[in-house]
């Protein structure tokens, strides 16, 4: 039914084009050949039908598969664009934890940077106890050996000084009760 209302419309079409065609000649000398005009007519209007009948399917599956085409792409770029939107959120998101993840990552460093500050200050100061007791028991033995060679030398000295004192003023016995008597005082020292 479409079809035919197609085909008249194309042949009433063709049939105003060619009554204004003849209507610019103005009508001339010889008069209008219809017989001539109408079998021309009917000689389109049947090229017209072939032409339908032959690839009237080819041309409507060409029209309506792009349409389909166009719709099949619209609804695949909308889908996309959703899928898109879908996947721009999610990475949003992602970037949203990412950045608490930074934040709870450097926090945790910051605790730990502390607890081993910490950690190090205590060890430090473990040991720096340690070598104060250390150089304080080195000085005391220092100090002791110091002073034994001190007293050593001062006690040779004494001695040496007593016996030249004494080779010159005492008498043995008394020069022995001298020398006693240094020598205890000097190793009770």
């Amino acid at each position: 039914m479409k079809r035919m209302h197609i085909v008249a419309g194309a042949a009433l079409l063709v049939l105003l084009m060619a009554g204004a065609a003849i209507a610019s000649e103005g009508g001339g000398e010889h008069g209008l050949p219809w017989g001539n005009f109408i079998a021309r007519t009917i000689n389109f209007v049947l090229f017209l039908g072939i032409i339908w009948y032959a690839a009237g399917k080819k041309i409507k599956e060409l029209f309506t598969g792009r349409q389909d085409k166009i719709r099949n792409e619209l609804a695949d770029l909308d889908s996309r664009r959703k899928e898109a939107e879908g996947k721009l959120s999610e990475v949003e998101q992602n970037i949203a934890n990412l950045n608490k993840e930074r934040e709870a990552i450097l926090e945790q460093s910051r605790e730990q940077g502390e607890r081993l500050k910490a950690a190090i200050i205590k060890e430090a100061e473990a040991k720096a106890v340690q070598i104060k007791a250390q150089a304080e028991t080195a000085i005391q033995t220092e100090r002791k050996v110091a002073l034994e060679g001190i007293r050593e030398e001062i006690a040779d000295m004494i001695v040496e000084a007593t016996e030249e004192i004494l080779r010159k003023k005492l008498k043995a016995a008394e020069q022995q009760k001298l020398v006693d008597k240094y020598i205890k005082r000097v190793v009770l020292n």
